[in-house]
C-alpha cells in the first residue's frame, strides 16, 4: 500500500490517529526532508524507518523505485516536511503513476495551510481559489495576477517572505486596494494574522519585515467589504 500522509504544518499535535498509524506500520518513508520527518517521528515515539528522499526534482526513477516496493508487498508512506503531499508540494508526479500502474495507494487528509488560513482569515469562504506560489519576476507575477482580477472568490496564494514586500505591491497594482490577510507562521509559536487593506499590508510589512511561511488572501472582486 502507498500511504500520503498529511502531516503537521508546523504545530505537532496536529496529527491524525490515522496518520500515526500509517507512519508506524510503514517499511519506507519516503520525504522531502529527512531531518524534520525524524523530528515528527521522534516526537511520537516512531520506531526508525527506512528513507527514500522523494522531493520536488527526484529523478523518474525514484516514482518507479517506490511503486516497485508496492507492487513487493511493502507499506511506503509519502510525507512533506508539512501539510498534504502534492499541494505545492512533492506527490502529484507519484499518485499520477500510480493511478496509471492501478498501484494501491489511499490518501490521508490532516492540516492544511490553505483551509487554515481560509477560516481565519474572515474572508468569504462560499468560494475561493488556490493558487500556489507566484513568479519571482514583478513581470510574470502582475501578467499573472491579471488573469484573477475579475474573479468573485477569495484568492489564496503562498509565498516567500523575501518575497512578501513586492507581491503585495504588484497585487496593489493589480487588483487595487482591496481587503487582504497574510497569514503567517500558522499553528506556531509566533502565528500571525495581518489583515487590512492592500496598501496598509505593503506599508506594514516594508516597515517591518516577517519571516516564516506565508499564506496571502486576497478578496475577490466586487465582494462585501468585511473592514469599516
Amino acid at each position: 500500500m502507498l500511504s500520503i500522509v498529511a502531516t503537521p504544518i508546523g504545530n505537532l499535535g496536529d496529527i491524525t490517529l490515522r496518520a500515526l498509524e500509517a507512519l508506524k506500520a510503514a517499511d519506507y518513508i519516503a520525504c522531502e526532508d529527512t531531518r524534520e520527518t525524524v523530528k515528527l517521528l521522534a516526537h511520537y515515539q516512531v520506531p526508525e524507518k527506512r528513507f527514500l528522499g522523494y522531493y520536488e526534482h527526484s529523478p523518474e526513477i525514484r516514482v518507479h523505485e517506490i511503486l516497485a516496493l508496492v507492487r513487493q508487498g511493502k507499506r511506503v508512506a509519502v510525507v512533506t516536511d508539512g501539510g498534504m503531499p502534492s499541494i505545492s508540494d512533492p506527490g502529484f508526479t507519484l499518485i499520477r503513476e500510480a493511478i496509471r500502474e492501478k498501484a494501491p495507494f489511499e490518501v490521508l487528509p490532516g492540516a492544511s495551510a490553505v483551509t487554515t488560513a481560509l477560516v481565519a482569515s474572515g474572508l468569504a469562504v462560499d468560494e475561493f481559489s488556490f493558487l500556489g506560489f507566484l513568479p519571482n519576476k514583478s513581470a510574470a507575477r502582475k501578467k499573472r495576477l491579471a488573469r484573477f482580477a475579475e474573479r468573485e472568490e477569495t484568492l489564496i496564494f503562498f509565498e516567500s517572505p523575501f518575497r512578501l514586500p513586492s507581491a503585495l505591491r504588484d497585487m496593489f497594482e493589480v487588483f487595487g486596494d482591496r481587503e487582504a490577510v497574510v497569514a503567517r507562521e500558522l499553528t506556531k509559536k509566533f502565528e500571525e494574522l495581518l489583515r487590512g487593506r492592500l496598501s496598509e499590508l505593503v506599508r506594514d510589512v516594508e516597515k517591518r519585515p516577517r519571516k516564516g511561511e506565508m499564506v496571502v488572501l486576497v478578496s475577490g472582486q466586487g465582494r462585501k467589504k468585511l473592514l469599516s
